[in-house]
């Protein structure tokens, strides 16, 4: 098979296919928050078997001691549930979630009423109680993406909502800049707070022809996950790396693909339609020539750990700093990718981004490098999924997960769909809510999944 040809090593990602404050307001009326359930340990089943490689890769980059990764990989997945239970009773007092501690995982929930604190606290959560809903957090942060379509944003290239501060945040080369692109938006500059930073994030694709795979010949990016639509397999990978109609191409010159979809700017996603020269599997390349296997796509928190493997650079490890993000390259503004601690090179573009064994995204830009460290952007790939409607493969079940279907009944639970936290399906008889954001993977129905569903 050609994702296991080991000649080419770890830098042969394309073998792995798939192997791969605001100004205060008053808090809004609402009636007294639901009890919440009680607190319920119920990690997610793969992170308690993360592989060796993952798990050393995790200690050298997070400075963890030998054997505390996989407490940390455990307490992050399970407090991921809970933080889904209190957004689901909190509704539209929740102000984003999450954690903190070399290991302990510590959740905190924000919300916009001290009156929900008891019912946080109730869940092992530390509450914080702040001015703003994270919808209304949303909304400021969406008036500066429309403003990025009519200015520049040379001087202000990132922005996005951090929750821990409970404001919306913009990196700029200084205050001047922040302020004229405040303006531009129509936002109150009290209401953003600034980064002054000289990094300008760019995009991590690599002109020199190498491993990984060739998009027309010359450009070289990273395979992402591996993917199905229509019982056609390929991968998904970042959008900048080729227009549909691209041809791809691996080292072994029989593995050949072309780009079926293609979104940059706007967004960074696209997938690459394979031949017979390139076999789908649900692997990550990782260290040393080790392989991961993807088990779903369970968004996580931020302050979660986080691993990125690229056809330059390998493996190396980080966590999440901020979901949401807006990011002004060069050569166009992409909105809804995540901001991360680590670090990559050209070269790694489209390469997939893991927690424990659960698909993330593929890398876009960043700054910085792998020798004095820098910030790194992905595109989620749930989004991906759900815009091109294409199926993760994964190793949940025995065969691959079906495409999604439209019911009969509109809102039935469908293995294949992507489901955001807040949704609501019936499945057996039973109303349920989604807890986290994911795809629903065949082996993973609501009643079996108490980490991702709860009753209704």
């Amino acid at each position: 098979m050609v994702g296991r040809h080991a000649r080419y090593g770890r830098r042969a990602v394309w073998t792995a296919l798939g192997a791969l404050a605001l100004a205060a307001l008053p808090p809004a009326a609402s009636a007294a928050p639901p009890p919440a359930p009680a607190p319920s340990a119920v990690p997610s089943s793969d992170a308690g078997r993360a592989p060796a490689a993952l798990l050393r890769a995790m200690e050298r980059d997070l400075g963890l001691a030998p054997g505390r990764a996989r407490a940390r990989l455990v307490n992050e997945a399970e407090a991921g549930t809970r933080a889904g239970l209190l957004r689901d009773s909190l509704g539209d007092r929740f102000a984003g979630a999450w954690v903190s501690g070399e290991t302990s995982a510590e959740l905190t929930v924000a919300t916009t009423d001290a009156a929900d604190t008891d019912a946080i606290e109730a869940q092992g959560a530390r509450a914080a109680v702040v001015a703003r809903g994270l919808g209304e957090l949303t909304a400021v942060k969406e008036r500066l993406d429309a403003a990025a379509g009519r200015v520049s944003t040379a001087a202000t290239p990132v922005w996005y909502v951090d929750v821990r501060a409970n404001r919306v945040v913009v990196q700029a080369a200084g205050e001047p800049a922040a302020d004229a692109f405040a303006e531009a938006a129509g936002v109150d500059r009290a209401d953003l707070g600034v980064r002054i930073s000289a990094e300008r994030p760019r995009l991590f694709t690599d002109l020199v022809g190498g491993d990984a795979y060739l998009i027309d010949g010359r450009a070289r990016c990273s395979v992402g996950f591996s993917v199905t639509r229509d019982g056609q397999e390929g991968f998904a990978t970042a959008g900048h790396c080729g227009a549909p109609g691209a041809v791809t191409t691996g080292p072994d010159e029989s593995a050949q693909g072309t780009v079926r979809q293609s979104v940059f700017p706007g967004r960074d996603m696209a997938w690459v339609a394979v031949g017979a020269g390139w076999t789908a599997t649900p692997d990550v390349r990782a260290q040393d020539g080790a392989t991961i296997q993807v088990a779903g796509s369970v968004e996580a928190l931020a302050g979660a750990s986080v691993c990125r493997s690229g056809s330059t650079t390998g493996w190396h490890c980080g966590t999440v700093r901020q979901h949401d993000t807006s990011v002004g390259y060069p050569e166009g503004t992409v909105r809804g990718v995540t901001e991360t601690s680590v670090c990559a090179e050209p070269g790694d573009s489209g390469g997939p981004f893991l927690a424990g064994a659960q698909a993330q995204g593929t890398t876009s830009g960043g700054s910085g490098d792998c020798t004095r460290g820098g910030t790194t952007y992905y595109q989620p790939v749930n989004a991906t999924l759900a815009d091109f409607g294409l199926t993760l493969l994964t190793t949940s079940a025995t065969t691959k997960t079906p495409a999604p279907q439209e019911s009969a009944a509109g809102d039935a639970w469908t293995a294949g769909r992507v489901y955001e936290a807040g949704a609501a399906v019936s499945h057996g008889g039973v109303r349920y809510r989604c807890l986290q954001n994911h795809q629903a993977q065949a082996a993973s129905s609501p009643e079996a999944t108490p980490s991702l569903w709860r009753r209704a």
